[in-house]
C-alpha cells in the first residue's frame, strides 16, 4: 500500500489532473503526518524516508483525493494495514446503554406515580392496627412485605392492561408511554401483564391471608372491567363507573383489606376497626373521586376523538379542574376540624399544621395553571399525587 504513495499513485494523479486543468495547487499537511509517526517506534526508519519524500512533494489534487489519501495513510502508519469499510462499534457499553433503555421504558410502562401510592397506602393503612411500638417488630414486617409485593405485581397488570386497550389513545394523550412510542411491542406487553398477574395471585395463596387475596381478586376484575374491550366492559368510557372503580380499589379495598390482613392475620387480635380507620376510608373517597375526575382533564383531546365520555369531555375542563380544587380544599378543612378535636397535642398540632400546609400549597399551584396547557394540567395533576402520598403520612396521626 505504501509503494502506491510513494511510486505510482501521486505520479499518475499528478499527470492526470494536469491534463485536465483547473486544479488547484495545494501541499500535503505533513507535519499532522509526521506527528502521528513520533508516536509510533515499529517501521520508523522506513516512515521517516516515506515523509521525507513527502515533504519536498507538491501534488495537484483535488481535496476529497487529499483526504481520501490522508486518511488511507494514517491508517497503515496507525498500524491497520488493510483499514476496514465496516464501521466499528464507538460505544462498547452499547449492551449495557439498551439494558438501561428497556429498564426506563418499563419504568414508564409500570406508570410509577401509581406504584408509589399503592406503597405508601398500603404501609400507611398497615400502621393503623398498631397500639404500641411493641407491635413494630419482625412479624410486622414480614407481614407488611407480604402484602405490598403482591399488590405492586397486581398493580403493574392493572396498568400494564390499560395500556394495551388504549394504544391508540396514548399516541395522542401520551406519546411518551412504551406501548405508544413503540419501545415495546403489544407481544411484549401482554407477556408483562399476564407474567404479573400470574406472580400476582400465585403470592396472595401462598400467603394464606383471605383479605389479601380478596384485595387482588377485587383489584383484578375491576381492573379489567375498567379497561377490556368486551361487551359490558371498558367501564373507562363511562365517567360515572370510571371513578367507581377507582374509588373502590384506591379507599375502600385498599383501606379494608389491608388494616384487616395486618391486625387479624398478622397481629393475631380480633378485628376492631378505629377511628384512624373510618377517617382513612372517608378522606380516601374523597381524594380517589378527585383523582378519578382530575386525569382526564389532560387527557380530552384523545378522549373525545375515541368516544371516551369522561367528565372533562362532557363538562368542560374548566369546570371539572376547579371542582376537583374545590372537594379537595373542602377535604383539607374537614380534616383539620378532626385534628383538632383530638385528645392528643401532637396529633392537633400535625395533623392541623399539615392539612393547613397542603391546602396552602394546593391553592398556591391551582392559580398558577394555565389550562389552555396541557404541560402545566398535568403537571398540577402529578402534584395531587404527591399530596395524596403526603396525606397516608398524615393518617396515622388521627388518634
Amino acid at each position: 500500500m505504501l509503494q502506491s504513495y510513494t511510486c505510482s499513485f501521486v505520479p499518475h494523479v499528478k499527470s492526470s489532473l494536469q491534463n485536465q486543468g483547473s486544479v488547484t495547487q495545494i501541499q500535503l499537511p505533513v507535519r499532522q503526518i509526521q506527528n502521528i509517526t513520533y508516536s509510533h517506534s515499529l517501521k520508523k526508519r522506513f516512515r521517516c524516508r516515506c515523509f521525507r519524500f513527502l515533504t519536498h512533494l507538491h501534488v495537484n489534487v483535488t481535496s476529497s483525493e487529499i483526504k481520501a489519501s490522508r486518511k488511507s495513510l494514517e491508517s497503515f502508519i496507525s498500524g491497520d494495514e488493510y483499514p476496514s469499510t465496516t464501521p466499528k462499534d464507538d460505544h462498547p457499553g452499547s449492551n449495557q446503554s439498551d439494558i438501561c433503555k428497556n429498564l426506563n421504558a418499563f419504568y414508564q410502562f409500570s406508570r410509577p406515580h401509581t406504584v408509589i401510592g399503592t406503597l405508601i397506602g398500603i404501609t400507611s393503612v398497615s400502621l393503623l392496627p398498631l397500639e404500641s411500638t411493641a407491635d413494630i417488630s419482625v412479624q410486622f414486617f414480614v407481614g407488611l412485605l407480604k402484602a405490598l409485593v403482591p399488590s405492586v405485581l397486581m398493580n403493574i397488570y392493572v396498568v400494564g392492561l390499560n395500556q394495551l386497550f388504549d394504544v391508540d389513545i396514548d399516541k395522542v394523550n401520551k406519546p411518551h408511554l412504551p406501548l405508544a412510542s413503540g419501545e415495546f411491542s403489544m407481544e411484549l406487553g401482554w407477556a408483562i401483564v399476564s407474567t404479573f398477574l400470574l406472580m400476582s395471585f400465585t403470592l396472595g395463596i401462598m400467603f394464606q391471608s383471605p383479605p389479601l387475596l380478596c384485595a387482588l381478586i377485587v383489584s383484578f376484575l375491576l381492573g379489567s372491567a375498567y379497561s377490556i374491550e368486551l361487551p359490558f366492559l371498558r367501564w373507562k368510557r363511562n365517567a360515572f363507573l370510571a371513578a367507581t372503580c377507582i374509588l373502590i380499589v384506591r379507599a375502600v379495598v385498599v383501606q379494608l383489606a389491608f388494616f384487616i390482613h395486618i391486625q387479624k392475620y398478622v397481629l393475631g387480635r380480633p378485628i376492631m376497626l378505629t377511628k384512624s380507620f373510618a377517617f382513612a376510608v372517608a378522606f380516601m373517597c374523597l381524594f380517589s373521586t378527585i383523582i378519578a375526575l382530575f386525569k382526564d382533564i389532560p387527557d380530552v383531546d384523545g378522549d373525545r376523538d375515541y368516544g371516551i365520555q369522561s367528565f372533562s369531555v362532557r363538562l368542560g375542563q374548566e369546570k371539572v379542574f376547579w371542582l376537583c380544587i374545590s372537594l379537595l380544599l373542602i377535604g383539607y378543612g374537614s380534616a383539620m376540624a378532626i385534628g383538632a378535636s383530638s385528645s392528643f397535642l401532637a396529633t392537633k398540632l400535625i395533623t392541623v399544621l399539615g392539612h393547613c400546609a397542603l391546602a396552602s400549597s394546593l391553592w398556591l399551584r391551582a392559580r398558577s395553571v394555565d389550562l389552555d396547557s396541557k404541560e402545566s394540567i398535568t403537571s398540577l395533576y402529578m402534584f395531587i399525587w404527591k399530596l395524596f402520598y403526603a396525606e397516608y403520612l398524615l393518617i396515622p396521626f388521627i388518634r
